[in-house]
């Protein structure tokens, strides 16, 4: 009991005590949120399975780093400390809002009220209180008045979201001082009367207020304690049931979200989960055309999108101009999701004609993903693109609806087995200029090795590629390694086809190579191709290990198989850029920068934006055959970053991102000034002989 209040529990109004209207704001306030909750659920249970339910010690790590400790915020310093306060200012005063809300029908809400560690946690929620009101100002200043350009909405979007945010922060600040309000009133009562106030906080909320409120008559202060509950009370369940309404469900499903993410990087999910490969073909349709064709987890993923703009500030897609913004991708099936299982009414179901792709999302949009990866990267709550980005494509594939220029290489790749359409005879005619100084096994005409050497297709025939297939079985043979090649029997190993949505066509590729390279009886294979490195690695099955051919490079040096002599020139710059492929979507990022640094006298930068927040040059495989509508290339964009970064060698480790870069430097009219070369043909340049 206070000795100094009466407190909402035993308040009466008129004789008419307070706890009822305490217990009807708490009916009714569950009841709407349950209400509320339980329709935004029933999209996620009509939508497809998704088996994410098992490695339970792994999810639980990703949830302490990626929700609890909110790692990745910082990545943007504002905006991720302002985030970080709020959220810890959430956690420490979940509790005490629990609690206010109980006591406006009992007391002794706690046991152990007035013990060390409750006055530790006054103090902590007091000064908490306190950041979170601060950070709430500060952030509603930024989006009001400064508005991050990453968070603009383009008029083909629909309307800006800045009033939503600023709401919120708001009603965040009011739940802080009605809080504080309900506390300094009690402690300014108990000072008045001589009644131990208990140790409030210096400098904080209730501080304040309780400084202000000192000397005021007790029936004053009563009317504040119970004004301050009331309003507390009614933000909070406001609140609750406000939530699910836009962009700030996050704040309820983000846990969910970061629990149930993808816990492996550079796959594919499955056409359908639970129906094998061999059985795709009985399927009345393949991919996503309408909503309920997403799986709950990519439905969870809309209801998560914070709407913050990082996605899309990172893709560079987006940076160039073209018709995607993976931000927009969250917002509009959000949008389509909430619109078509409104709160109140029936759902809306869409007619037989209804197709996502041109009703919802636009096909350029689709089609402009370059599958990089950043955008995953970037999102502090799990989100994932690329399987929805394929899944989409998967559908329009089905239905006969690909972009004209992505026909012919498709075409191309069925009959010949590599999207440039040339004679299978002639997949390793890369290695004759070198065949009498490096004889090369060839396991297509029944010689074995210990290594097989994965060519795949941009290196086996794009005359400008071929030498880095040339470097690569040099550095090899220099290695020790004893290795052959798959020779006129190795097709394209698919990436691609199966990242632009033709299953069917990838489940073959991958089948014919898989039976081949099984039968070569090769315990290990290497690749100079990332993107033959992560299929190999990632989208195919029981293959013996596969290694990019940096580590083994880096190997060969530590080992001392590899000697390499200073550069001639040690004048030139060198920066290194991270292949997509091979660096955000299977963690190498060190191994080529080892490698340079090994080689004397060069001379090494970083970009700006490096390592897991590496720029796509602008695509590899079929995304060479597709000219996207775009203000700028990528690759330009990418240049231009090295050369604002002072080198004059860009420094690369895969053949899809040479042809980019090398197209970007002319374009830029910087030959002769700004070389682009890979890191193989580096390391076979830099031999002693």
């Amino acid at each position: 009991m206070n000795p100094s209040l009466v407190s909402p529990a035993d308040y009466r109004f008129l004789h008419v005590p307070v706890f009822i209207f305490s217990l009807l704001i708490l009916i009714v306030g569950v009841a709407c949120f349950a209400f509320i909750l339980k329709r935004r659920i029933d999209p996620l249970l009509k939508a497809q399975a998704d088996p994410r339910f098992g490695r339970v010690s792994e999810r639980l790590f990703a949830v302490l780093g990626l929700w609890l400790a909110q790692w990745r915020q910082p990545r943007y310093r504002l905006a991720g400390v302002l985030h970080i306060l709020i959220f810890a200012g959430f956690l420490v005063l979940s509790v005490r809002s629990v609690t206010m809300v109980m006591s406006g029908f009992m007391d002794d809400v706690l046991p152990g009220y007035g013990s060390l560690p409750a006055r530790i946690y006054g103090v902590l929620k007091d000064y908490a209180a306190t950041w979170v009101l601060i950070a709430c100002i500060v952030a509603a200043v930024r989006r009001g008045i400064f508005k991050p350009a990453r968070y603009a909405v383009p008029p083909r979007y629909g309307k800006d979201h800045t009033a939503e945010a600023v709401f919120v922060l708001g009603l965040i600040s009011l739940l802080m001082v009605s809080e504080s309000l309900f506390e300094a009133s009690l402690a300014a009562a108990r000072s008045g009367q001589g009644a131990h106030a208990g140790f409030v906080a210096p400098c904080s909320l209730v501080w304040i207020f309780q400084s202000l409120l000192a000397g005021r008559p007790v029936e004053s202060l009563q009317a504040v304690h119970i004004a301050a509950y009331f309003v507390h009370d009614l933000a909070f369940f406001f609140f609750l049931c406000f939530l699910p309404m836009g962009k700030h469900f996050h704040v309820l499903t983000s846990l969910f979200n970061v629990y149930f993410m993808r816990l492996d990087k550079g796959n594919i999910k499955p056409v359908r989960h639970g129906v094998p490969e061999a059985e795709l073909d009985s399927l009345k349709s393949i991919g996503v055309k309408k909503f309920e064709d997403f799986t709950w987890k990519h439905v969870l993923d809309f209801y998560s999108c914070a709407d913050c703009g990082r996605c899309s500030d990172n893709c560079p897609a987006n940076a160039a101009g073209r018709p995607l913004s993976p931000r927009f991708i969250s917002i509009k099936g959000r949008d389509y999701s909430f619109a078509n299982t409104p709160i109140l009414g029936k759902d809306v179901v869409a007619d037989a004609d209804f197709n996502l792709v041109g009703e919802i999302f636009g096909k350029d949009e689709i089609w402009s993903c370059t599958t990089c990866g950043a955008c995953e990267e970037e999102c502090p709550l799990g989100i994932e693109y690329i399987d929805k980005i394929v899944d989409l494509r998967r559908g329009m594939v089905d239905e006969g609806n690909v972009p004209q220029q992505l026909q012919k290489p498709l075409g191309a790749v069925e009959r010949r087995g590599n999207p440039w359409g040339k004679m299978e005879k002639k997949r390793a005619d890369w290695a004759k200029p070198i065949a009498g100084a490096l004889p090369i096994k060839r396991i297509d005409e029944g010689e074995t090795a210990e290594a097989l050497y994965f060519v795949d297709s941009i290196s086996s025939y794009d005359d400008r590629m071929q030498a880095i297939a040339r470097a690569t079985a040099l550095v090899l043979a220099r290695c020790g390694i004893d290795f052959g090649i798959l020779g006129n029997e190795e097709k394209d190993c698919g990436h691609e086809v199966r990242r632009f949505g033709e299953e069917s066509l990838f489940q073959a590729l991958k089948a014919h190579n898989t039976e081949l390279i099984v039968e070569s009886g090769a315990r290990r294979i290497i690749t100079a191709d990332p993107h033959a490195y992560n299929a190999l690695r990632n989208d195919y099955d029981n293959l013996p290990p596969v290694e990019h051919v940096s580590r083994v490079i880096l190997r060969g040096i530590r080992e001392g198989r590899l000697r390499l002599k200073p550069l001639e020139n040690g004048e030139r710059i060198h920066v290194y850029h991270d292949p997509c492929y091979l660096g955000r979507h299977n963690g190498l990022y060190e191994d080529p920068r080892a490698v340079l640094d090994s080689i004397p006298r060069l001379k090494r930068v970083e970009m700006l934006r490096s390592r897991d927040r590496s720029f796509c040059c602008g695509g590899g495989g079929l995304m060479l055959f597709y000219e996207p509508e775009e203000e700028q290339r990528m690759g330009v964009l990418r240049v231009r970053m090295a050369v604002e970064a002072g080198a004059d060698t860009i420094v690369t480790a895969c053949p899809f991102c040479m042809v980019n870069l090398e197209d970007a430097i002319k374009v830029e009219g910087l030959e002769g000034k700004v070389e682009a070369v890979d890191l193989i043909e580096l390391v076979a340049r830099q031999l002693e002989t």
